[in-house]
């Protein structure tokens, strides 16, 4: 699908280079919102383990993306064995955001600034389609899963609670 120019993001273009098969879904929700993923899922009327959120932590002081169910939390012990780490814990917002390139509540897997080892949690292989941050707040994008973790090299592992 051809990317649109207001809505373009290199989340997008990188979709649009590779032609992978998504689409673009806005939404209008505050980034502040409580339970932000579930009131997200709400506005987009899906199944809120088709959303996926997108985190950055630090596992043995390197960063690391996980990408999580919004129904569950990053397991933070879980991750840091994924990534062959000993130790994780969620990095600090300025830092997440000048690594990646985007703002929190914006933050996608794909087209960071800085490419991150990426941990899909294992769920997402059930699902035909999930959804995930376009790379600004307010739009998601939906894309197979086997896409993301391709274009990511991201392994798959449990790491929701």
């Amino acid at each position: 699908m051809a990317r649109k120019p207001a809505a373009g993001t290199p989340a997008t273009a990188v979709l649009a280079d590779q032609r992978v098969d998504h689409t673009l879904h806005p939404y209008d929700v505050s980034p502040d919102a409580p339970n932000y993923g579930a009131l997200v899922a709400q506005a987009l009327g899906i199944e809120p383990e088709r959303v996926f959120k997108t985190l950055i932590a630090e596992v043995d002081s390197a960063l690391v993306v996980a990408v999580v169910p919004v129904t569950g939390e990053l397991d933070l012990k879980a991750l840091a064995q994924a990534a062959g780490g000993k130790r994780a814990t969620l990095a600090d917002r300025a830092a997440a955001e000048r690594s990646s390139g985007y703002v929190r509540g914006g933050i996608s897997p794909l087209g960071q600034r800085k490419k991150l080892p990426t941990v899909v949690d294992s769920s997402a292989l059930a699902l035909d389609r999930m959804f995930i941050s376009a790379g600004r707040r307010g739009l998601q994008v939906a894309v197979a899963p086997d896409d993301l973790i391709r274009l990511t090299d991201a392994v798959t592992a449990d790491i929701r609670t």
